[in-house]
């Protein structure tokens, strides 16, 4: 299948294309064009990246590399919410690995994995820049710092309930 961009997304397309007028600049709207995409589907598929690589008029080697370099890219299906357990030294000292462990029992997967629902993708990250509250976690783009176990389990039981 081919992949488009809605016309709204298209649209936002065009203005980061001008915000990167030369030929050498293409590149840094990589980053920018992938993230429009993958937020309309979810995920770099393989059609994302030959959309991106023939608007930008890079090889599709490139913008794959993009993709599989960045951990905020997603190379697969994910599910409706990420969750992110930060594993950073700082979080590791103030129990991300309880959490994390916590998490994969509560969901029954492990980190990478996703919920059979299709609900939850439960990710690591080595740093989610917020060290001085650790131990912490992302779920979509929204922090939660200083968290315990229990109001671990009260986020997922909200995500779980959808």
């Amino acid at each position: 299948m081919t992949f488009a961009l809605t016309p709204e997304r298209e649209r936002e397309l065009v203005e980061i294309l001008a915000r990167y007028p030369t030929e050498h600049s293409k590149m840094a709207a990589c980053i920018p064009a992938l993230h429009l995409c993958q937020d309309q589907i979810g995920w770099c598929s393989d059609e994302v990246v030959t959309f991106v690589a023939s608007r930008l008029d890079l090889p599709a080697a490139h913008v794959k590399g993009v993709v599989t370099f960045y951990s905020l890219f997603n190379q697969r299906p994910v599910g409706k919410h990420q969750l992110w357990v930060c594993r950073t030294l700082p979080c590791a000292l103030r129990g991300a690995g309880e959490v994390l462990a916590h998490c994969e029992k509560r969901l029954g997967i492990k980190a990478g994995e996703t919920t059979a629902d299709g609900a939850i993708t439960l990710r690591t990250a080595e740093c989610l820049a917020s060290c001085s509250t650790a131990p912490m976690i992302q779920v979509d783009k929204v922090y939660h710092e200083n968290l315990s176990l229990p109001q671990v389990d009260t986020i997922l039981d909200r995500l779980q309930k959808g």
